[in-house]
Formats: C-alpha cells, sequence, structure tokens
C-alpha cells in the first residue's frame, strides 16, 4: 500500500495528477493550468513534488501486479539527458514486448549493466536467453551473471544472442517512452529522473494491458490501495 498520510490534497487528486504527468505531453505548468480551471489550485513545484514522491512507489507495485512475462528477454539500453550529460536508461522487454524492468544508470559498463540484470531477475526470475546487440556492457554482464549461477552451483545458465532483428522490438518499445521523455528537455536530477521515469513506464505497461484491460486510471489508482 502507498501511504498519502500528511498529503494536504485528496489521495485522488494526486493521483490522477501524477498519472496525467507520466500518460500525457504536459508540461507541469501546462498541469497547474488544467487542475485550475477544474477548481483545485496547486503549483506546478508541487506537481513536481507528487511525481518524485510517489510514481517509484507506484511502480514497484505494478511490478509486483504485472501479469507473467516470458522467459525469453530482449536487451537494450537508450539515453536520457541528465543535468545536459547522457545517461543511460536500461530497459528489457520479454520476446512478446512486455516491459521486463528499466533501470536508469548514470554508467553504460559491465558494473551497471550487471546491477540491471540482477533487478531484472529479481522481480521476474532467471531468463532461459536474452537477445542483445553488440554492447559490451551487456555482453559482460550477461558472462558475470553466468559466472555467479556457476559459483553458487547452479546448473542453469542464460543463452545469449546477438541478433539485431531479435532486439528490434526492445528498440521500437522504446519509442513510446523517448516520446513522452522528449518534451520534457531533459531532467535536472537524477532522482526526479528516476521517478519520473518509472512513472512513465508504469503507464506504458497499463497501455500494453499488462496490469489488466480496464479503465486505465482506474488500473493506476488501484496500485496505491
Amino acid at each position: 500500500m502507498v501511504s498519502f498520510k500528511g498529503a494536504q490534497f485528496p489521495q485522488d487528486v494526486i493521483l490522477h495528477a501524477v498519472f496525467f504527468y507520466v500518460r500525457y505531453a504536459v508540461s507541469y505548468r501546462d498541469l497547474e493550468e488544467i487542475l485550475a480551471e477544474r477548481g483545485i489550485r496547486v503549483d506546478h513545484a508541487t506537481l513536481n513534488r507528487w511525481v518524485v514522491k510517489y510514481a517509484s512507489a507506484l511502480a514497484a507495485v505494478a511490478q509486483r501486479r504485472k501479469t507473467a512475462t516470458a522467459p525469453s528477454w530482449r536487451l537494450d539500453e537508450t539515453y536520457v539527458k541528465v543535468r545536459g550529460d547522457w545517461c543511460y536508461l536500461y530497459r528489457a522487454v520479454d520476446r512478446n514486448g512486455q516491459t521486463l524492468d528499466f533501470m536508469l544508470s548514470e554508467q553504460r559498463n559491465e558494473a551497471a549493466a550487471l546491477r540491471f540484470l540482477a533487478k531484472a531477475v529479481t522481480a521476474n526470475g532467471l531468463p532461459r536467453s536474452c537477445a542483445i546487440d553488440k554492447s559490451g556492457a551487456n555482453t559482460a554482464g550477461l558472462a558475470g551473471m553466468n559466472e555467479a549461477l556457476r559459483k553458487v552451483g547452479s546448473d542453469r545458465r542464460i543463452a545469449v544472442y546477438r541478433s539485431k532483428y531479435l532486439n528490434n522490438i526492445v528498440e521500437q518499445d522504446h519509442r513510446a517512452v523517448k516520446r513522452r521523455i522528449r518534451p520534457m528537455m531533459g531532467f535536472k536530477a537524477l532522482s526526479s529522473a528516476t521517478a519520473t521515469l518509472d512513472g512513465i513506464e508504469t503507464a506504458h505497461m497499463i497501455r500494453k494491458g499488462q496490469l489488466g484491460e480496464s479503465c486505465p486510471f482506474a488500473i493506476y489508482a488501484s496500485l496505491a490501495a
């Protein structure tokens, strides 16, 4: 359950504002205007604080509740600008295009790839196979994961395929996320970028039907229950 204790606005108002921001191409000032037209006076800075405070917590619930995914993964990273510098959004989908996991990192190296893989495996279980492009970081990360499995005595290994064709699924899936990020013109802090991306990814999962087939906002609001 996501706690709204101490909030000065009703939970429903906060959830509507957060969902509207992460789902649609509006700025915080646009959203401030939209809410004002409905008689809700809230500053754009407060809207930003709501996203930072609640989006990641709701995303964590969505990860636990999403429908089962396939053991054949597609792994890739895309670029996101934070404080004027490029950071890396690691993303994984299954063979059907269903979102598995995501992680924003300042680095693109073996340690970051291994950290993301550990996060994705914890949430989704160990994959049977993983398709990647020619990324050296992801190659090393998967090798590190297989080595860790060997060291703990497991006979399981992740089969690794380097295939541009197979990886098209995740590269195409980047577009929906990047389309929402583009109007934001970059982020000012890693913490706010992480929270906002968590919200965007959750809204994207809802669009793909990973959390049910009812009203999108109703599904998002149910994550707080």
